[in-house]
């Protein structure tokens, strides 16, 4: 073979060998991203009807992103696939138990030219625990303007939650240790560190960067209903900032009792988006906070609202 043609078969395989390695990276899931993505995905028992697994973050009740997670792969199953979700309201009834699944019934409420509407119920032991109402549009083009993003530091070089956890492992109860330190489907890095076992007195403002810990596949709605599960971190503790209490202190009960969320642009999930939160308000036992996603060139793609009980028993 010629010297000539042996260095052509050389670069044509190392081309091949590149692209297969950059497939592989591309294509690359963490196992906690995978674990995330089988625990939203539901079951189908019949029409309109689903069953899902319950996730033990440690916490004292089923963590109320999964359940948003789970209703919105429900609703979303029920309508046309060019239909994405613009819009849900949910509240939460009852603490759900994270040792037993999860009965999703989904309600058509209106199929029409643009929009769908249904209305989901989670149900354990026979009860509500959840409902939800989420609203669906096909893309469709028309006036356009948006908030400006907040000024952050740029996520590169901030440590992750999971790194700061695993810096105060010493100092976590045994009952979250392993739930805290342990490699997490979604990479969480805060602009500003507030340690839920210990509050410090700050204003009610926390921004911080999330994505997927891997590659999430190529599906908008996917990205959707993993941002609704995201969008339960870092959110109600908030309000606790301006009293100095970290809502995993001795004593502290919070517990959400309503969530709404607005799905405003295309968004992947796989790159990085910044959350940035604030608390408006707290009376009465409860706390009022609002939040935004945006992509890091400042394209504003959701924002939520919640309320929830907050109570010092000490």
């Amino acid at each position: 073979m010629h010297p000539s043609d042996q260095w052509q078969i050389c670069v044509i395989l190392n081309s091949l060998w590149l692209a297969a390695a950059a497939l592989l990276l591309e294509s690359y899931m963490s196992q906690a991203l995978k674990n995330l993505l089988t625990l939203l995905n539901l079951e189908k028992i019949e029409e309109g009807l689903f069953r899902g697994q319950s996730e033990d973050l440690g916490l004292r009740q089923v963590f109320g992103g999964q359940v948003v997670g789970q209703a919105l792969y429900a609703a979303k199953e029920t309508v046309p696939d060019e239909r994405l979700v613009h819009s849900f309201h949910s509240y939460f009834l009852r603490p759900g138990d994270s040792k037993k699944p999860i009965i999703y019934d989904v309600e058509t409420l209106r199929d029409g030219n643009s929009f769908s509407a249904r209305r989901v119920s989670a149900i354990q032991n026979g009860k509500p625990i959840f409902y939800m109402t989420a609203s669906f549009q096909a893309p469709e083009a028309g006036f356009e303007h948006q908030k400006t993003m907040p000024s952050a530091p740029a996520p590169d070089g901030l440590p992750s939650e999971t790194q700061i956890a695993q810096s105060l492992a010493h100092l976590l109860p045994p009952v979250l240790k392993d739930k805290f330190i342990c490699d997490r489907p979604l990479e969480v890095r805060p602009v500003e560190f507030h340690n839920p076992l210990k509050g410090h007195v700050a204003e009610p403002h926390r921004q911080v960067w999330i994505r997927a810990n891997g590659s999430v596949p190529d599906d908008l709605r996917v990205h959707q209903y993993l941002l609704g599960y995201a969008s339960d971190l870092n959110f109600l503790p908030v309000a606790l900032q301006p009293h100095g209490i970290g809502f995993l202190e001795p004593g502290i009960q919070i517990a959400t009792i309503d969530h709404s969320m607005w799905f405003h642009r295309p968004f992947n999930l796989n790159e990085w988006l910044l959350y940035s939160v604030e608390s408006t308000s707290a009376s009465s036992a409860r706390g009022f906070v609002r939040g935004e996603f945006y992509t890091q060139d400042g394209v504003l793609v959701a924002s939520t609202v919640q309320e929830g009980v907050m109570r010092n028993h000490n």
